[in-house]
C-alpha cells in the first residue's frame, strides 16, 4: 500500500487549480430530466458507498464507489460515465455492482472541464465541455482510480473490468488498448468511428489491433449515433485481427437502452446486456 502512495506522490504534488468541479454532482443531471417512473433505484443495505477523492494528475477526482460492507478484497469494475458525467444513474449501477460482490468506482471524468450536470441544452453540454476531453486524459485519470482503488485493500485489482455506457462506451474500446492489466471489458452503445483531432487521436476502429483485453460491445440496431455499419466495420475489423471479442447489435433497439431513467430503456434488452455483462466479467476473470 506504502508503495503505490509513493508512486503516485508526484501526482498528488502538482497544482489543483487544474480542477472545475471538487464534488460529484447530486441527483440526475438536468438534461435528463424528469426521470422516467421505470427509474431503477439500488439501495445501499449490506454496502459502503459514497463520494470519494481519487489522486489524478492536476490534484484530487471525486468519484463514486460502492463495495460489500464486509470481507474483501473484491473484483474491481471501472463504471466509465455517460456523457451526462457521474450522476445519480451511474452512482446507482455502481450499487448494482457492488451487490453482485464488486469493488466499483465511477471516476467523474470531466472533473478538469467542467460540470455537465447543470447544462440543459445537449449541444453545449459538447460543445463547452465534453469536446475539450482529451482522451490521454481519461486514460490516465482511469489508472489513476485503479492505483487508488488498490491502496484501499478492499479492491483486487487483478480481477479489473470496465463498463462504460454512451460516451464512456467509447472510452472502454479505447481503455482496453491502453491498460494490458485489464481482464475484460464491456461496452454499451459507445461510438466506433469519428473524426480525428489533437485531443481524440483514434477511435475504437483505429485501435483494434492493440486490443489487451476482450470487449464485449453490446449496441442498438436503431441506434440513429451509431449506424449498422459502423457496427459491421468494427465486428469485420474484430475478426481480422482475430481478437476475443464479441458485439451484439439489439434490433430495433434505440441509443441508450440500459438507461432506465430515460425514455429510451428497454427493459429486455437492458436486463439481457446485464447478465451478458457478468457472464463476460467472470468467462475472463474479472
Amino acid at each position: 500500500m506504502l508503495q503505490d502512495l509513493t508512486r503516485l506522490q508526484p501526482i498528488l504534488d502538482v497544482s489543483r487549480r487544474d480542477f472545475v468541479m471538487t464534488a460529484l454532482a447530486a441527483g440526475f443531471a438536468l438534461a435528463v430530466q424528469p426521470v422516467s417512473a421505470e427509474t431503477i433505484t439500488t439501495d445501499t443495505k449490506g454496502l459502503e458507498a459514497g463520494e470519494v477523492k481519487i489522486p489524478a494528475a492536476g490534484g484530487e477526482i471525486p468519484a463514486y464507489r460502492a463495495m460489500p460492507a464486509q470481507g474483501g478484497p473484491f473484483p474491481t469494475v471501472l463504471v466509465i460515465q455517460e456523457i451526462f458525467g457521474v450522476h445519480e444513474h451511474i452512482k446507482d449501477i455502481c450499487r448494482r455492482f457492488a451487490k453482485l460482490g464488486y469493488f466499483a468506482v465511477a471516476p467523474e471524468l470531466y472533473a478538469r472541464q467542467g460540470d455537465v450536470s447543470k447544462l440543459t441544452d445537449f449541444s453545449e453540454i459538447i460543445s463547452k465541455v465534453v469536446s475539450k476531453v482529451p482522451d490521454k486524459q481519461v486514460m490516465g485519470d482511469l489508472d489513476a482510480a485503479v492505483a487508488w482503488a488498490k491502496t484501499t485493500g478492499k479492491a483486487d485489482t487483478t480481477k479489473l473490468g470496465a463498463t462504460g455506457f454512451c460516451w464512456g462506451g467509447r472510452i472502454v474500446w479505447l481503455y482496453a488498448a491502453h491498460n494490458p492489466n485489464l481482464k475484460a471489458g464491456v461496452a454499451w452503445y459507445g461510438r466506433l468511428v469519428g473524426q480525428a483531432d489533437e485531443l481524440h487521436p483514434k477511435h475504437p476502429i483505429d485501435i483494434v489491433s492493440d486490443l489487451k483485453a476482450p470487449v464485449l460491445g453490446l449496441y442498438g440496431g436503431a441506434d440513429m449515433g451509431i449506424p449498422n455499419d459502423t457496427v459491421e466495420k468494427m465486428q469485420q475489423a474484430l475478426k481480422q485481427a482475430q481478437k476475443p471479442c464479441e458485439i451484439v447489435l439489439y434490433p430495433d433497439t434505440p441509443h441508450g437502452f440500459h438507461a432506465d431513467y430515460r425514455p429510451s430503456y428497454r427493459k429486455e434488452q437492458s436486463e439481457t446486456g446485464w447478465k451478458r455483462l457478468q457472464e463476460w466479467f467472470q468467462k475472463n476473470g474479472a
